[in-house]
Formats: structure tokens, sequence, C-alpha cells
């Protein structure tokens, strides 16, 4: 199986925002019970700084999974701003140009045991708004997606809500905010992970086999 992941401006291109809309909110609807979040709301679409990450078929016909990186501005808040600010307003004195936002992240269950998952994602986020010139990078994390944020260097900001803990989008489901506070060097990430990040902010072009669950798997 060959999967492209590509990024682009939101504005850029309408159509594949649309489908990647379509895709996140089916996914969130039929295997979590979540019909709204914050990250669902479509203005994101005609946002100057807003990029799209999205894997998709080499034909671009099928979307299987994606993110976005989204800019502070203070013309459009981020997610997490709308998310919980209810909660903490303190998290729009942290949400300042320079910042900016890794949200929106899914892929499908069809493909999940395929190996893409939310890590291909979130690595090319962080070497996005890499490329973006950006100093730190927030995230709203679902419990079983902290992991995969402190592999690419998130650490949990403890300084909103309670040690970091919302209860969002439902009253019994527990997200959790971090943030990469130094995203140009990514000191607390994995190792690893690391070098996968810059080696795709030095070579954004590039063809690799990544071997899951189920066998090899082309990505380009």
């Amino acid at each position: 199986m060959e999967i492209v992941i590509r990024a682009f401006k939101a504005t850029k291109d309408p159509e594949t925002c649309l489908k990647f809309i379509e895709g996140h909110r089916r996914l969130l609807e039929l295997h979590f019970g979540i019909a709204k979040i914050t990250s669902s709301d479509t203005a994101w679409m005609h946002h100057e700084n807003t990029y799209v990450i999205v894997a998709e078929s080499k034909d671009r016909e099928k979307i299987y999974g994606g993110a976005r990186v989204q800019l502070a501005d203070k013309k459009l808040l981020l997610p997490i701003e709308t998310a919980i600010a209810k909660y903490d307003p303190k998290i729009h004195e942290m949400a300042v140009p320079g910042t900016s936002e890794i949200c929106g992240l899914w892929n499908s269950m069809e493909v999940a045991g395929l190996g893409i998952g939310s890590i291909f994602m979130a690595r090319v986020g962080v070497s996005v708004a890499n490329q973006l010139d950006v100093e730190k990078i927030f995230f709203l994390c679902a419990p079983v997606t902290v992991r995969i944020g402190k592999r690419i260097g998130g650490i949990i900001e403890t300084g909103l809500g309670n040690n970091g803990a919302f209860f969002y989008p439902k009253d019994d489901f527990v997200a959790t905010a971090m943030v990469i506070a130094d995203c140009k060097t990514l000191p607390t990430a994995d190792a690893a992970e690391r070098d996968r990040i810059f080696e795709l902010y030095n070579n954004p072009v590039q063809k690799l086999i990544e071997k899951g669950p189920k066998g090899e798997l082309e990505v380009e």
C-alpha cells in the first residue's frame, strides 16, 4: 500500500479541507460518540495562518488521516483557547504570536493497523511548525495520545486546569494540555523522534518504507 503525506496552506485547497473535516467528524461520531469539538469548527479553512497535513491515497481521492498546524495571531483563536478558556482563561495569555497548536489530529480506523497512526501526523506537524518559525507548540491530548505527545517533546502544561487536565469535550472524557516549549531543539523529545522530525525538516520530500503491524507501507 502507498500513502502520500503532504502539507498545504488551508486556503489553497478547500476541496481537501472539506474531506478532512468529513473524515474527522465521522471518526469522532462513530467511534467516540463525540458530536462537536472546537477543532472541528470550519473557520480555519479561511484562515491564512492555518496549515493542513493529510495522509491520502496517491490519486488524492481518499484521506486516511490528518492534522492541522494553526499559528496564534489573535485573528482566529487557537482551538485549545476555545476549548478550555472557560475553565482557565490563562490560556489566552499563553497563546501569543510565536506560538502555535497542532490540532484536529486523526486517523481512520481502517488504516490504523497498517501503522498509519497519530505519530505520523504529529511528527510532520512539528516539522511544519518549525518551518513556520514558531517557538512553542500547544496540543490538547486524549488519554491515548498523551504518550505520543511526550514522544515528540511535549510536556504537560501543569499551569493550566487541574495540573494540565480538563474534562473535555465531555464530562467523562479527560483531555490533557501539553506544550513543546522549544520546538527548535526538542530537548524533551525521544531521541529517535527528534532525529525523524529534524530529518523531515531538512528533507521534506522523501520516500520511506514504514513497518506497521500488518506489514510494510510505502510513505511518500
